[in-house]
């Protein structure tokens, strides 16, 4: 089973508020997730980002590889010294 770090859509039709979660890479987007590591809320004005480093943590060092869009948030959040992983 291989882990994604990545993004789940939440909230209502035009207002978006996404979950960082890590999950198998094959289950869908807004499907079943293994751990919830933080949160992103881009209708905020500055977008707000919270993230639980010691599971995001936990999750790289595992093996977990993470989406273009979830790779830019932890590196603003300074988790990671990488560049994003493509698919």
């Amino acid at each position: 089973m291989a882990v994604k770090i990545r993004l789940a859509r939440m909230g209502s039709k035009k207002k978006p508020f996404y979950r960082i979660v890590a999950a198998d890479s094959e289950s869908p987007r807004d499907g079943k997730f293994l751990d919830i590591l933080g949160y992103y809320d881009p209708m905020k004005e500055p977008a707000t980002v919270n993230m639980h480093e010691e599971k995001v943590t936990y999750w790289l060092e595992k093996g977990a590889r993470f989406t273009e869009s979830a790779g830019v948030l932890l590196k603003k959040h300074g988790l990671l010294n990488a560049k994003p992983v493509a698919n």
